[in-house]
């Protein structure tokens, strides 16, 4: 992908476009998370992204975070169109023994988060977000090759032009290198639906 055509939402601590990708050096205290269960509004973590009015796509890349190792660190895919409304993927790190696979999606300022464990020894991971209109897919692969759906959704506001890209945030008082490759726009890669028929 031509990197040029993507532009920062807050820049991070520091970071480094690659010959293959991207690095981003996280700040500490940076998330992104709106009210609910834990009430409290974090809106200061980096993304990096492009944007388009295509309506049909998908986004791969590939985020490694071999370097990160605090409670909550984490880095992935992320389409924030502004700060009530957006999504996200990403392995989150919880301890020495396991940490968080999952995503979130807010739409009107509220958020959830949709989440499976996976060993810490895993420290690289694929995404790939599909758009079909205002509907989105989120994958996930361990090797590039074989995408395992991880939740559908809809996106209130995510019906015109969009943003996408990547994002890296430490929520608590720590910091690490998030490294991006093999980022690729493809053609839409989620088929359409071919079940019953709509009521």
């Amino acid at each position: 992908m031509d990197l040029t055509k993507f532009a920062w939402t807050r820049e991070p601590e520091g970071w480094a476009l690659l010959e293959d990708g991207l690095e981003i050096v996280t700040r500490p205290r940076t998330d992104l998370w709106q009210r609910t269960y834990y009430h409290f509004q974090n809106d200061n973590a980096p993304v990096f992204q492009m944007e388009t009015e295509e309506k049909y796509f998908s986004f791969v890349a590939k985020a490694d975070f071999s370097d990160s190792g605090h409670r909550f660190d984490q880095c992935g895919i992320v389409m924030y169109l502004n700060s009530e409304n957006w999504l996200k993927a990403s392995v989150e790190y919880e301890n020495q023994e396991y940490q968080h696979l999952g995503s979130v999606v807010t739409n009107q300022g509220y958020s959830d988060w949709a989440t499976t464990e996976i060993p810490a020894t895993v420290k690289a991971m694929w995404y790939r977000l599909s758009r079909r209109e205002d509907d989105y897919r989120i994958e996930c692969s361990e090797d590039g090759v074989r995408f395992r759906q991880m939740r559908v959704c809809h996106l209130h506001e995510g019906g015109g032009k969009v943003r996408f890209g990547v994002y890296a945030c430490s929520p608590e008082d720590s910091s690490f290198r998030a490294r991006f490759s093999h980022l690729q726009l493809l053609d839409c890669q989620w088929p359409a639906h071919d079940g019953q028929p709509p009521d």
